[in-house]
């Protein structure tokens, strides 16, 4: 089983990593967004910038903030959080002021961190439902995943629910014009992200997987992100490391986990995750510094070769 790295890395990396995180997205909120002068000194152009919708941020906020980095040339996908969402007309809304001020056409559709609805929806399946987006000709439709399930819907630690959740989301892709993916929760093992991964296919699942990844940042930081957000069983990689006192001041860095599925990519070219998000836990600057670097090193070794 895979154990993080949390020193920096000096040493060449294996090839093939730099070529795995290529194309990887990274999700920002409006407050984080703000901190940022330009996304264009940071990102390759083109990247996909999810806009997280905590609740209790107001959608002129989050239209602000689509309309801001779009107009950098970013791809931007927004997030719509059924409990936060109070009815249909409100959904209508949302996505005329994105369409309207940023030519939005790009959403991940989750059910929210809260754990009562506001209105009338209580999960994405609900808000797919509406035909709303396939009406407004949104292009790509992204839903939640959980390699280490989830608690708020499978109370009993299983993943019965989820996994019938990802079936209807599975049918609905086929009666859907726009691309559908699944973008994961982060954790911090590789083990359970594989077992999980090759699981989708043995219940007819076929969707694409974005994989969540923890970028950089201070131990103490990612044990409170991690609580808060529910990841499971890997977090006690975290829980390991921070007992060795010696170690809580070292950074860390995904370097091991994100190795070993590139790794597992490469021997299996139908594993099913095709591209990686990051959780810019430590700041913006330090995750997109990080990836950067590690796909740079790559194009270096193979210009080099």
């Amino acid at each position: 089983m895979s154990i993080l790295n949390f020193r920096r890395k000096t040493a060449s990396q294996p090839a093939d990593m730099g070529s795995f995180l290529q194309g990887y997205s990274i999700e920002v909120m409006p407050r984080t967004a703000e901190k940022v002068e330009d996304f264009r000194a940071l990102l390759p152009r083109g990247t996909r910038v999810y806009i997280a919708h905590i609740d209790g941020t107001p959608i002129e906020d989050m239209v602000a903030t689509a309309r801001r980095i779009a107009g950098e040339g970013f791809d931007v996908m927004p997030h719509f959080p059924a409990r936060s969402i109070s009815d249909a007309a409100t959904l209508a809304d949302w996505i005329a002021r994105y369409q309207g001020e940023a030519d939005i056409r790009q959403g991940l559709i989750l059910a929210g961190g809260i754990s009562e609805p506001r209105g009338a929806f209580d999960n994405s399946m609900q808000l797919l439902d509406t035909g709303l987006f396939d009406k407004a000709g949104f292009t790509d439709l992204h839903v939640a995943g959980h390699p280490e399930g989830n608690r708020d819907i499978d109370v009993d630690g299983g993943d019965r629910a989820v996994t019938d959740a990802l079936r209807w989301k599975q049918a609905f892709a086929a009666r859907t014009d726009a691309r559908m993916a699944i973008t994961t929760q982060f954790c911090f093992e590789s083990a359970p992200v594989i077992a999980w991964a090759e699981g989708l296919r043995a219940n007819g699942i076929d969707l694409p997987v974005h994989i969540g990844i923890a970028g950089p940042a201070k131990l103490q930081t990612l044990i409170k992100f991690a609580v808060a957000c529910g990841v499971g069983p890997s977090m006690r990689v975290l829980q390991k490391r921070a007992r060795d006192v010696t170690k809580l001041v070292l950074p860390y860095e995904p370097d091991e986990i994100v190795t070993d599925l590139a790794a597992h990519k490469a021997a299996n070219p139908a594993f099913p995750i095709e591209g990686v998000h990051l959780f810019p836990l430590g700041g913006i600057g330090l995750a997109t510094d990080w990836a950067n670097a590690r796909i740079a090193a790559t194009t270096q070794d193979a210009a080099a070769q």
